[in-house]
């Protein structure tokens, strides 16, 4: 993995309000309020990803940001593997309510410049 590496984010459809993603889909969920879950991008491709993850649960489509944008925050991201070979997670340990917010508007940021890499739909916001 190197700084360039894709990191795919699954947006579930609540996190879609007025055409536009909210930064809260780039925000650890409350059940594991430090650890973002991505699809390292080296492993799985945009699609792939999605097929995978819609199996159990929604998604809207898939977002990306790079391990470069991650680390620029002081965000690192650990390549775990499990439960999936493809797994890892942006680690937010150490950082307080404002600063997770902060990193996650600044994480929707960057994968909205680069809009969607892939949508079951095909539509665009």
């Amino acid at each position: 993995m190197s700084g360039k590496t894709m990191l795919y984010r699954q947006i579930h459809p609540n996190f879609v309000k007025y055409n536009d993603v909210v930064s809260a889909a780039f925000r650890p969920p409350p059940n594991d309020p430090f650890r973002l879950s991505v699809y390292d991008g080296e492993q799985i491709t945009p699609k792939g990803a999605w097929e995978h993850y819609t199996k159990q649960l929604e998604s809207e489509g898939v977002m990306g940001f790079t391990v470069s944008e991650c680390n620029s925050r002081n965000l690192h991201v650990i390549f775990d593997r499990m439960p999936y070979k493809e797994h890892a997670f942006v680690n937010f340990t150490g950082y307080n309510k404002k600063e997770i917010r902060s990193a996650s508007r600044y994480l929707k940021r960057m994968a909205r410049a680069r809009g969607w890499l892939f949508r079951s739909d095909g539509l665009e916001i």
